[in-house]
């Protein structure tokens, strides 16, 4: 007697088809996004970090930020166009009758220029000019700060609270009428960083205080 067999195949049950669908869906979309393709650069000003510190002439202040271009901006400095960017520091007291009235200021210019012949990037401010064989050297740079004095108005308190405030940007009202008529209505042209805010007390000798960015 001769025996005979059948395969027997198992019908996939269309419950566990529902289950894998979304999960397959997930993985894929997770390829796409950590793909070469999906890379998309960074452009703007990002504060990093702030220091205040004391010191026997009054009190400085020292940042550190991250500055990127977009191509408008680097074919604009390429023509030999400056571009002028602002650091703005303001010290605000709190108290009610007050009216959070500035009570100190920092404001910092500095001037990025390239020059074709000698295929450099030149920082132009009060404190120093500086030539940089590239323009990552140079916007590196640009977003290093160090002890920029801070000008009171009045006579500050170390034990008052404070409400301090940073911004940095592209000042489009230094550079040729031109380019200021070409920037108007153009978000290629709006380059700065978001104003960074926080409560503070004026710091001691030896005791800086320090925020992170956002």
């Amino acid at each position: 007697m001769m025996a005979s067999s059948i395969t027997y195949c198992k019908k996939p049950d269309p419950q566990v088809r529902r289950i894998k669908l979304p999960y397959l869906n997930l993985v894929l979309l997770l390829l796409i996004l950590l793909s070469p393709m999906s890379v998309v650069r960074a452009e703007g000003i990002q504060i990093k970090s702030v220091s205040l510190a004391a010191t026997e002439q009054g009190y400085t202040i020292s940042m550190d930020s991250e500055i990127t271009l977009n191509e408008t901006l680097e074919q604009t400095l390429e023509k030999g166009i400056v571009l002028y960017f602002v650091t703005k520091f303001g010290l605000l007291d709190t108290r009610w009758y007050k009216l959070n009235e500035e009570v100190a200021r920092s404001k910092f210019v500095v001037g990025l220029r390239y020059y074709a012949l000698t295929r450099q990037y030149h920082l132009n401010h009060p404190v120093f000019s500086q030539s940089y064989s590239s323009l990552k050297e140079a916007l590196q740079a640009l977003g290093r700060i160090r002890d920029l004095p801070l000008t009171a108005k009045t006579e500050l308190k170390p034990d008052a609270d404070y409400v301090a405030s940073l911004r940095i940007w592209l000042d489009l009202t230094r550079m040729p009428k031109p380019f200021q008529v070409e920037t108007l209505g153009s978000s290629q042209w709006n380059l700065s960083s978001d104003k960074l805010e926080w409560h503070t007390k004026l710091p001691t000798p030896g005791e800086p205080v320090q925020i992170k960015g956002h």
